[in-house]
């Protein structure tokens, strides 16, 4: 099934049959068996939408092979052809494993907070290899609203309910990134 073809799939399938297309795509290439060229419109696929993207992120940022730690060009190509989606996910990733990996801490649950703390380096890896044009601005904004407690991403902070604590490491892990 292709991506495109999802859009007419509940939204539940449609999720699975994205982490399914994933895992299947990560096994493939664990073994060597996908081509450059398959790994990039695979990739390009599934990132193409919000909804796929989230769902493709999480299988490939928290898979325990280090597919992720490494990426190759073909999985940067796919990732550049949805620029803005794959920009802006990353960054919010970052702030959620970066504020879990508080959090984690806290509860003195050290497996947690570096499994937090490997999906944020697997984000920040990708975005410093992207050079995403957005990244700069998205940042920006993100940090901003961390440090001030308003502004565009305000909202989204709070729905995760970042104490003072959470909002200072984001802005923190945010500013190489944020423009100005």
């Amino acid at each position: 099934m292709a991506v495109e073809d999802l859009l007419s799939v509940p939204e539940d399938e449609a999720a699975e049959a994205v982490m399914a297309m994933t895992q299947s795509l990560l096994e493939r290439m664990d073994r060597g068996e996908a081509q450059e060229s398959e790994i990039e419109a695979a990739i390009a696929g599934l990132v193409s939408t919000k909804d796929s993207a989230r769902e493709f992120f999480g299988i490939y940022l928290t898979d325990g092979r280090p597919l992720a730690d490494s990426p190759s060009p073909a999985v940067l190509r796919g990732l550049q052809s949805s620029a803005e989606i794959v920009g802006e996910f990353l960054l919010k990733t970052v702030v959620m494993s970066s504020a879990m990996a508080v959090a984690h801490r806290r509860r003195q649950d050290e497996k947690m907070a570096a499994s937090s703390e490997r999906v944020r380096s697997r984000c920040v890896n990708l975005i410093q290899n992207l050079e995403l044009p957005a990244i700069p601005t998205v940042a920006k904004e993100m940090r901003d609203s961390a440090s001030t407690g308003s502004g565009a991403y305000q909202a989204f902070l709070d729905r995760w309910g970042y104490d003072a604590e959470q909002r200072l490491v984001i802005a923190q892990v945010l500013q190489p990134f944020a423009a100005g």
